[in-house]
C-alpha cells in the first residue's frame, strides 16, 4: 500500500513547528536547572552582590586616579616645560615665570568654572559628599567633569593644594555610573558612591583601610558592617589595582622609629596639646581667607587668579609653597630641612594655602593639613631635643607623631588619623605615642572650636537644602515600584523566561487589576525542571504560594526587619490595604536605612 502523501508532510510540518519550541524548551529548562543550582550552593543574596559592585568601582576608582594624575603632569609639564616635580620645577623657573605660572593656572581654572555655569545654568557643581550624605548618590557628568578639569590647572600650575579631592571626585562619579547604569536603589546608590570615594582615597594615599575609615568616619558617620563592608571591598581593591598598575611602596619611607624610653610619652602629650590647639586656628584662617575673597567683590576668574599669583610671589623665594607638599614632608621625615628654615617654610606655606583655598580653587586640603603636621611637630620635636636630648632622640618621629595628631584634629576622626598615618608609613613602632597624641588632640580641638575640615562643608550643604535629608521610618520610603509579576495563568515558560532575564529568586502573581495573589519561588519550580512535558502544563496559578510573607506601606522600618528575619528571604513585596502591589522592599536596602536613621538621631534629638 503506498504512503499517504499529506500525512507524511502533515508529520514533516509538524515536526518542524515543534521542534524548534522543544528545543527553546530544554534550553530554559537546562539553564533553569543552573541557575538553581548556583542559587542552592553559592545562596548569593544581595549584599554579596553589592560588595562585588563595590570591588568594581574600586578598581574603575583607582583607574580614575592614575589617569588623573597623568593629565595633571600633562598640565605641569605644558606650564612649566618641565618634568621635574612641582617644587623643583618652580626652582629652576626665572622669578617671573614663578609668579606668572599660579596666576595663569588660576586664570585657566576660573575660565573652565565660568564656561561650565554658562553651559550648565542653574545647576551647580555637586561634590561625592553632598551626595553621599544629603543627595541620593546621583553625581551630574558635566559639572563634576567641570570641577575635575579646573582643577587640573591649579595643582598643575603649583597651587598650594591636594590632588586628592579630585581623584575622589572621579572615583565617586565612576561609581556612580554603575549605580545608576544598574539602576541602584537610593541606598544602595549612595554606598557605591561611598564606595568609590573610599577608592579615591586609598588610591592617593595608598592606604586602604584607611581611606575605608576616612569615608565611614567622616562621610557616613558610622562603622556598622553593613556599610563599612562594601567600602572596604572597594578601598582593597583600588589598592590592589594601584600596586600593579602604579607603586607599591608605602607613600612616606621614613626610617626606623623607636619609643626610647616611656618618659618620651611626656613630649608627644604636649605635642597633642599643640596639635589641638593650632588645627582649629589653621581652619579659622582658611574660612577667612574664603570670606576676603568673596568680600572683594572680584569675578571668579579674577579671584581664582589672584589666588595664584599670590601664591607664585611667595614661591619667588620659598618655592616649597607649591603643590601639596608632598616632597617637602618627605624631606621633613628624613631630616634634611633645617628647623630654622623650616619655620618659614611653614608660615608661607599656611598662607599660600590659604591664598589657593580662599579663592575657590578646586582641589583637597588633606595633603597641605599633613604638611601643617609634619613642620609643627620637627619644630616641637627639634626645641625638646636641644633641650632635653633623651626625651625627643628623634625629631623626625615626632613630625610623623605631628601629621597624625594634626589630622585627627583637623578631620575630628582619631581612628581613620591613626590608621591612615600608620599605612602610609608602614612604621608599627610609632604607634602607641601616634594614638595617645591623635586622641590628645582630637579632644582639644573639640574643646577649641566645634568645625572641623570636612563637618563645616557637610553642615553647610544639610542647611543649603535641608529637604533633602533622607526621612526613612516607614516602609514606603523604601519600596521598589514595578517588581517583576506574572499572571495566575502564565505558563511555566514564561515563568522560566522572567527567572532567567531578571535576577531575583521570587516571582510574584498578580491578577489583572494588580491584586496580590502570592509568589513563585526559584525552588517551587524545580520539581518540574527534569520533565519537559509536564512542565508545559504547569501554570503559575498552580504553584503560587498564598502564604508568602509580604509588608504594609505604613510599617515602620522595626517591624519590617522582624518579618524578614523570620524569612529567609532578600525580597519582600509590599501590598497596601486593598490588596495591590505596590513594589517591593530590599533586605540590603532595610538594613542601610536602619543605619542611616540610627546615626541621624542624636542630631534630631
Amino acid at each position: 500500500m503506498a504512503a499517504d502523501p499529506s500525512n507524511g508532510t502533515g508529520r514533516t510540518k509538524m515536526n518542524a513547528v515543534t521542534d524548534p519550541a522543544k528545543l527553546l524548551m530544554d534550553r530554559m529548562l537546562r539553564l533553569l536547572r543552573w541557575r538553581v543550582w548556583l542559587a542552592e550552593r553559592l545562596q548569593p543574596t544581595e549584599w554579596q552582590i553589592t560588595l562585588a559592585w563595590a570591588a568594581l568601582a574600586g578598581f574603575l576608582g583607582a583607574l580614575g586616579s592614575l589617569f588623573f594624575a597623568a593629565c595633571a603632569e600633562g598640565v605641569h609639564q605644558v606650564l612649566t616645560n618641565s618634568n621635574a616635580g612641582v617644587v623643583e620645577s618652580m626652582r629652576l623657573l626665572p622669578w617671573w615665570a614663578t609668579m606668572l605660572v599660579p596666576a595663569a593656572g588660576g586664570l585657566l581654572a576660573g575660565m573652565v568654572l565660568l564656561l561650565g555655569k554658562r553651559l550648565l545654568p542653574g545647576k551647580s557643581a555637586t561634590d561625592y559628599m553632598e551626595a553621599i550624605v544629603i543627595g541620593d548618590g546621583h553625581l551630574p557628568l558635566r559639572s563634576s567633569l567641570v570641577k575635575i578639569t579646573a582643577s587640573l590647572f591649579t595643582i598643575g600650575s603649583g597651587g598650594s593644594i591636594g590632588r586628592e579631592g579630585p581623584m575622589v571626585q572621579l572615583a565617586a562619579l565612576l561609581a556612580s555610573f554603575i549605580g545608576r547604569w544598574r539602576r541602584f536603589s537610593r541606598q544602595q546608590l549612595r554606598l557605591l558612591v561611598a564606595c568609590g570615594a573610599a577608592a579615591g582615597i586609598a588610591s592617593a594615599y595608598h592606604a586602604p583601610i584607611g581611606g575605608s575609615f576616612f569615608v565611614a568616619e567622616i562621610i557616613l558617620g558610622s562603622i556598622a558592617m553593613e556599610s563599612l563592608g562594601a567600602l572596604v571591598a572597594a578601598a582593597v581593591t583600588a589598592a590592589l589595582t594601584m600596586q600593579v598598575l602604579g607603586n607599591a611602596e608605602a607613600l612616606y619611607l621614613v626610617g626606623d622609629f623607636k619609643l626610647n624610653s616611656p618618659w618620651e610619652m611626656g613630649p608627644y602629650l604636649i605635642l597633642g596639646l599643640l596639635a589641638g590647639t593650632i588645627a582649629p586656628f589653621f581652619l579659622k584662617s582658611l574660612r577667612f581667607a574664603e570670606s576676603f575673597f568673596v568680600e572683594t567683590k572680584l569675578p571668579l576668574i579674577a579671584r581664582l587668579t589672584l589666588g595664584g599669583l599670590l601664591v607664585g610671589v611667595i614661591a619667588v623665594n620659598v618655592p616649597e609653597v607649591c603643590g601639596n607638599g608632598y616632597t617637602v614632608v618627605v624631606d621633613i621625615l628624613n631630616g634634611r630641612i633645617l628647623w630654622l628654615a623650616l619655620i618659614g617654610i611653614m608660615c608661607c606655606k599656611w598662607l599660600a594655602t590659604a591664598s589657593s583655598v580662599g579663592s575657590g580653587a578646586q582641589g583637597g586640603v588633606f595633603t597641605p593639613t599633613l604638611f601643617m603636621g609634619a613642620s609643627g611637630g620637627y619644630l616641637f620635636g627639634s626645641a625638646i631635643h636641644g633641650v632635653w636630648p633623651h626625651l625627643a632622640a628623634n625629631p623626625q618621629a615626632f613630625a610623623l607623631v605631628g601629621m597624625g595628631a594634626f589630622m585627627s584634629a583637623a578631620s575630628r576622626a582619631p581612628v581613620m588619623a591613626v590608621i591612615m598615618l600608620f599605612e602610609m608609613t608602614l612604621s608599627y613602632d610609632i604607634i602607641l605615642p601616634l594614638m595617645l597624641c591623635s586622641v590628645v588632640a582630637y579632644f582639644t580641638a573639640r574643646g577649641i572650636d566645634s568645625h572641623s575640615l570636612y563637618g563645616e562643608v557637610l553642615r553647610r550643604k544639610k542647611a543649603e537644602d535641608p529637604t533633602t535629608l533622607l526621612e526613612t521610618g516607614f516602609v514606603r520610603d523604601l519600596l521598589k515600584s514595578d517588581p517583576p509579576t506574572v499572571a495566575p495563568t502564565a505558563r511555566f515558560a514564561e515563568i522560566a523566561r522572567l527567572f532567567l532575564s531578571v535576577r531575583v529568586n521570587n516571582v510574584y502573581v498578580t491578577n489583572a487589576s494588580g491584586r496580590f495573589l502570592g509568589a513563585v519561588s526559584l525552588h517551587d519550580i524545580k520539581p518540574y525542571l527534569g520533565e519537559p512535558g509536564v512542565a508545559e502544563l504547569v501554570l503559575a496559578g498552580d504553584i503560587v504560594r498564598e502564604d508568602f510573607p509580604r509588608l504594609n506601606p505604613d510599617q515602620i522600618l522595626s517591624e519590617a526587619l522582624g518579618k524578614f528575619l523570620g524569612n529567609d528571604v532578600q525580597r519582600l513585596p509590599v501590598v497596601d490595604a486593598a490588596g495591590l502591589l505596590v513594589g517591593s522592599i530590599s533586605k540590603n536596602d532595610l538594613m542601610l536605612a536602619i543605619v542611616e536613621q540610627r546615626k541621624s538621631k542624636p542630631e534630631k534629638e
